[in-house]
C-alpha cells in the first residue's frame, strides 16, 4: 500500500519523540525528570470536576451535541470574551466550540488553503501550523522569530509576492515556545498587513491567562476592525488544567467561523455536551483561583531562572506562559545539548529546532514540575558540569 506523499513531508511529531526518548530511558532504569511537555501537573479545578460529575449523569447530555457547540457554552464563551477583553460577539455567528484548539487549528487550513497557496507561520512555532499547511496542500512560509526582535515577526520582511499568495497568517501570543509577549500595537500591525493582502489572521490564544508581574495579554479582536479578517482560538487546557478534556472555542470573523464549521461538520461530531457544561463552569472560575495557579508557576520560573543564572545563563524574567526559551551553550547544536542533558543529567528538554529551523540554538523548559523537582534538575545539571560556559 502506498501512503500519501504528504506524510513524507511531515517530520516525527516533536512531543511523540520526547515520549519515546523518555520511555527508552525509563526502560533502562534511568530516573528521568521531564521538563519537556506543557501539560499541567496539578489537577483540573475542583468546581469543573464537580460540574462534570453532575453533567455526565444527566441523560440529556448523552446524545449528539450541536455541531457548533451548545447554546449555553457559546453564550458563556461570548460572555467570557466580553468580560475579559471587552469584545462583543454573536454566539450564533461568531463563536464555535472546538475539541480543543489543536483540532480546530489544524482544520482551519483545510477551509482556506488550496494547492499553490502559502501560509505565514511563526518559526519557531507550534508544529501544527506548518504541518497542517502541508496536509492541506499548501506551502508554509516561515516568519522568523528572533531574540533581536523580541520574538515578534517582522511583517516588512515578508516578500510581497509571498504575501499575495498567502491565505492564512498564524500568530501566538503569549508565545509557545519562546514565552514572548506582545501588545495591541503589534496586533494592529498584523491586522493592517492581513487586510492589505486579504489574509485570514488566526491568533492562537492558549496562554492568555498565564501571565506575571502585571502583564495582561490582549486579544487581537480588541483591535478596531479586526473581526473583518481575524479569528482567535482559546483553549481550556492550560488556564484551567484541562488538557485531557479537549475543549475550547474559536471566535471572530463570521465568514471564517462558518467555513471552519463546514469542515468540522464533515469530520467530527462536536464536543461531548457534559464536557461543554463543565467548560462553562471553568469560565466562572474566580480570578483568585487563576492567580493562585499563576503564583505557583511564577515561583517555579523564578527558581529555574535563578538556577540558570547561577549556571552562567543570562536569563531575563519571563512575563507569560510556563515555558522558558533558553540559548544552548556556544559550540553546541540544540540536538547536541538536549542529548547531553538527557545522558548526563537525566533531564528531558526539547530542542529548539523541533519548533522550526529558526529555533536552532535554543531549548525549551516546561515548568510543569514542583519546585523541589526543578531544584533537583538544576542540581543534576551542576553535578554533571552543565553550564552556559561548558565546552564539548
Amino acid at each position: 500500500m502506498k501512503r500519501s506523499i504528504r506524510l513524507d513531508k511531515i517530520p516525527p511529531y516533536l512531543f511523540a519523540e520526547i515520549d519515546r526518548k523518555i520511555n527508552e530511558a525509563k526502560a533502562k532504569g534511568v530516573d528521568i525528570i521531564s521538563l519537556g511537555i506543557g501539560d499541567p501537573d496539578t489537577p483540573t479545578l475542583e468546581d469543573v470536576v464537580s460540574e462534570m460529575h453532575k453533567a455526565i449523569d444527566d441523560p440529556k447530555n448523552h446524545d449528539y451535541p450541536p455541531y457548533n457547540g451548545t447554546k449555553d457554552f457559546r453564550e458563556a464563551a461570548c460572555k467570557w470574551m466580553k468580560d475579559r477583553f471587552g469584545v462583543e460577539l454573536d454566539p450564533d455567528k461568531e463563536m464555535l466550540a472546538n475539541i480543543g484548539s489543536k483540532e480546530a487549528i489544524a482544520h482551519v487550513f483545510f477551509a482556506y488553503v488550496d494547492e499553490g497557496d502559502y501560509t505565514l507561520v511563526p518559526d519557531p512555532g507550534y508544529p501544527v501550523y506548518k504541518n497542517a499547511t502541508i496536509f492541506a496542500g499548501g506551502t508554509p512560509y516561515s516568519m522568523p522569530l528572533s531574540a533581536e526582535n523580541h520574538f515578534l515577526p517582522d511583517f516588512d520582511k515578508i516578500p510581497e509576492e509571498i504575501a499575495k499568495k498567502s491565505k492564512i497568517m498564524f500568530l501566538n501570543y503569549p508565545n509557545n515556545p519562546t514565552g514572548a509577549v506582545c501588545d495591541l500595537e503589534f496586533f494592529k500591525k498584523a491586522v493592517d498587513f492581513c487586510k492589505k493582502y486579504d489574509i485570514l489572521l488566526c491568533h492562537d490564544q492558549a496562554y492568555c491567562e498565564m501571565t506575571y508581574d502585571g502583564y495582561v495579554a490582549p486579544s487581537v479582536l480588541q483591535v478596531e476592525g479586526a473581526k473583518d479578517i481575524a479569528i482567535e482560538f482559546f483553549s481550556h487546557s492550560k488556564s484551567y488544567n484541562m488538557t485531557g478534556w479537549r475543549v475550547g472555542f474559536v471566535c471572530g470573523n463570521a465568514e471564517a467561523i462558518t467555513a471552519l464549521g463546514t469542515i468540522k461538520n464533515n469530520i467530527d461530531s462536536g464536543v461531548f455536551k457534559a464536557v461543554q457544561q463543565a467548560a462553562v463552569a471553568a469560565f466562572n472560575t474566580p480570578k483568585e483561583r487563576i492567580q493562585k495557579l499563576n503564583n505557583m508557576y511564577k515561583e517555579r520560573k523564578e527558581v529555574m531562572e535563578q538556577g540558570l543564572r547561577e549556571l552562567g545563563w543570562d536569563v531575563e524574567p519571563s512575563k507569560a506562559t510556563f515555558y522558558l526559551w533558553i540559548p544552548v551553550p556556544k559550540g553546541f547544536t540544540s540536538e547536541e545539548f538536549v542529548t547531553v542533558m538527557l545522558e548526563k543529567a537525566h533531564v528531558v528538554v526539547p530542542p529548539g529546532n523541533g519548533y522550526g529551523p529558526n529555533g536552532e540554538g535554543f531549548f525549551r523548559i516546561a515548568l510543569t514540575k514542583p519546585v523541589e523537582v526543578i531544584k533537583e534538575a538544576l542540581k543534576r545539571m551542576k553535578d554533571a558540569g552543565i553550564s552556559y560556559n561548558m565546552t564539548k
